[in-house]
């Protein structure tokens, strides 16, 4: 399931956070732009996407639900 190694990915680029299926990391402030991009390109790398450009955008990011149905979408 992408959900365990998209959570998986976030620990790597972000070890200093404890990653929870209610974290939310756009509004508690703990992802910034440079967060976003790395973790985009990771997820493009693992799950051979290309996110959509239009789609970088903090509310494809702040909950690990949202960035799961993301690379779901960017599969199809």
């Amino acid at each position: 399931m992408p959900k365990n190694k998209i959570k998986e990915i976030i620990k790597e680029l972000r070890p200093d956070i404890e990653v929870q299926d209610s974290t939310e990391f756009i509004n508690d402030g703990i992802f910034d732009s440079f967060d976003i991009v790395s973790i985009v390109s990771a997820l493009d790398k693992e799950f051979n996407i290309s996110i959509d450009g239009t789609k970088i955008s903090p509310e494809y990011f702040n909950t690990l639900d949202d960035i799961t149905k993301l690379v779901q979408e960017s599969k199809k």
